[in-house]
């Protein structure tokens, strides 16, 4: 029996979410990135009607006067295990596709209201980690999800961006700190999340070939509820032996459709044991 795509499209104005499901024709894709680089998602948007079309063009147009973050959710699942958020994210570009057949296409990227705030920030001689990221996760309206070993840091400080917290939380504890969705991560480097855990193989999803890559390997597979952006995951390769072990997922891609064929995670993922060096950009910069 066909296990049914779910899509849906939250646009968020003023705290009123307007719902776009797959009785409309959309396209989604982005990336999701397990350090302080920001999340993106770009959305398609076919059959609409002329009047939603403009309310969506006025209302996340840079020139509207109404200066508050717009946000958009994106939750996919199938009809057998229901839908889970794979995206949430401040909108930067909203555009029409040119006639007869007017699509709107919507890009969003995480945490972007918050890179255009401008923040102080200072510390005591020493505290833990733990409390620094609690600052952290509420400066940028966040919830917070703490794995790693707690240290003390010294003197902790900052002024700038926002987000910009997020790559020196990384630098000053040493440790994998990311946005997903919702959440700022802090988790050990280089070691996946416990208990979110995605064994792949032929015969559960995986699409294609693992490839082989500096860090470990990518590959891709169906969208599903158990993968998660700093998760482990346990691959089995058939075609490819020598890749099959276990990893923690740095990278997620998505594409998905409600009426084509994408419906895929792109899984980047370091071999466990591989510790990775720390961002050297700055979120925000």
């Amino acid at each position: 029996m066909l296990d049914a795509r779910l899509i849906r499209v939250g646009i968020e104005v003023d705290g009123e979410v307007k719902v776009y499901d797959e009785a409309f024709d959309i396209k989604v894709s982005g990336e999701k990135f397990a350090s302080a680089q920001q999340n993106t998602c770009e959305i398609t948007i076919s059959n609409l009607t002329a009047e939603t079309r403009n309310y969506i063009l006025t209302e996340t147009s840079p020139f509207n006067a109404n200066r508050t973050p717009k946000r958009l959710f994106v939750d996919i699942g199938r009809v057998s295990t229901g839908l889970s958020r794979i995206f949430v994210g401040e909108i930067t570009l909203s555009a029409p596709s040119q006639p007869p057949d007017i699509a709107l296409t919507i890009r969003a990227l995480t945490g972007n209201y918050a890179k255009g705030l401008i923040i102080a920030r200072s510390g005591l001689t020493q505290e833990p980690l733990s409390a620094i990221a609690a600052r952290v996760a509420a400066d940028l309206g966040l919830q917070l999800d703490f794995r790693a070993a707690d240290k003390q840091i010294g003197n902790w400080s900052f002024s700038g961006p926002a987000l910009r917290q997020v790559n020196n939380l990384e630098l000053a504890g040493g440790v994998d700190a990311y946005v997903d969705d919702s959440t700022l991560v802090v988790k050990d480097r280089g070691t996946p999340l416990p208990e979110r855990t995605k064994v792949l193989s032929s015969a559960s999803g995986m699409v294609g070939v693992p490839e082989a890559t500096e860090r470990g390997v990518k590959v891709a597979f169906f969208i599903d509820q158990d993968t998660v952006l700093g998760g482990a995951l346990e691959l089995q390769s058939d075609l490819n032996p020598a890749l099959t072990g276990n990893y923690t997922i740095f990278k997620l891609g998505f594409e998905a459709a409600s009426r084509d064929t994408p419906f895929y995670w792109t899984a980047e993922a370091s071999r466990n044991g591989y510790t990775p060096p720390p961002s050297s950009e700055a979120a925000g910069a």
